[in-house]
């Protein structure tokens, strides 16, 4: 196993990791932003308002982009499993 072929393996699993956060992060991201914004506006400063909203948010995210998830996981791990000869022979 070669140094190109350890930077190249953490470079994927890196890469699925940033493609698999993304939806969560981003939804969080946006209605955070959203309800800053609106707190600001309307100068109602309750923590309550923040939390609730983006928690329903980010389920909501997890429920529409679980299955591609799931699916982008197994298929990075059966590619990492089917390259495990390849791996080890170098």
């Amino acid at each position: 196993m070669t140094d190109t072929m350890i930077i190249e393996l953490g470079l994927g699993a890196m890469t699925i990791a940033a493609k698999m956060s993304a939806p969560i992060l981003i939804t969080a991201l946006a209605v955070g932003f959203a309800i800053s914004l609106f707190q600001s506006v309307t100068q109602i400063q309750e923590a309550t308002l923040s939390f609730v909203p983006k928690a329903a948010a980010v389920c909501a995210a997890l429920l529409f982009s679980g299955n591609w998830m799931l699916h982008e996981m197994v298929n990075y791990t059966t590619q990492l499993f089917t390259r495990i000869p390849e791996l080890i022979a170098a």
